[in-house]
């Protein structure tokens, strides 16, 4: 089996503004809104350059917990949430696919700890 990629991350908050500021303050990364298909803000940052990975803060205007979460990039999502619970893990969000044509979910390893998991949207012909 192939190593599996970490390509994205996401901070969840109910205070984006601070967060966007803490983040550029620390690390010197630039936001850009992008929206959420939930309506809520969504920004994005390129913050890995060449040798890292990008990432967003997503807005939970107080709806969720706050959280920060890493995404694994594989290449079906249905058979890895399968594999997960295999693995003694739980499929906290079954998989599901973005208008964009992006699918996603998100897993709790045995010891409880939240990542992602994502396919890309496929490529444009």
């Amino acid at each position: 089996m192939s190593t599996t990629p970490i390509t994205w991350f996401e901070i969840g908050t109910d205070r984006p503004e601070e967060a966007e500021r803490f983040y550029g303050e620390l690390f010197g990364w630039t936001f850009e809104e992008q929206g959420a298909g939930s309506g809520g803000s969504y920004r994005v940052t390129g913050a890995g350059g060449d040798t890292g990975i990008g990432g967003a803060i997503r807005a939970t205007d107080g709806t969720s917990p706050n959280y920060a979460v890493f995404y694994a990039e594989v290449t079906d999502v249905s058979e890895t949430c399968r594999r997960a619970e295999a693995a003694g893990g739980k499929v906290l969000v079954a998989a599901r696919t973005a208008p964009s044509g992006l699918t996603l979910a998100h897993l709790l390893d045995p010891a409880g700890n939240h990542l992602g998991v994502f396919s890309p949207p496929p490529a444009q012909g």
